[in-house]
């Protein structure tokens, strides 16, 4: 099985980086993490890339709504 960080990446050829923000917020603790990705990766691949699942381990990115600035979105989303 592959693990989250292999299923979400994009490979792209130009190194471009883009800066993202990765949120996640339960009722008594919220995060906002600042991550720099290459272009074209996934909301998957940004996620993992942010670590955030190390100040949230029971977050199961598999299983999670994501969105976009409050619009639904998928995993597999390619950020520009």
């Amino acid at each position: 099985m592959h693990s989250a960080r292999e299923r979400y990446r994009c490979t792209v050829s130009a190194v471009e980086t883009i800066n993202v923000e990765v949120a996640y917020a339960l009722p008594e603790k919220q995060v906002i993490l600042p991550v720099n990705v290459e272009r074209g990766t996934t909301i998957g691949g940004a996620i993992v890339q942010s670590g955030i699942m190390i100040e949230f381990p029971e977050l199961d990115i598999e299983h999670s709504d994501v969105g976009i600035f409050g619009k639904a979105a998928t995993m597999t989303t390619v950020l520009n």
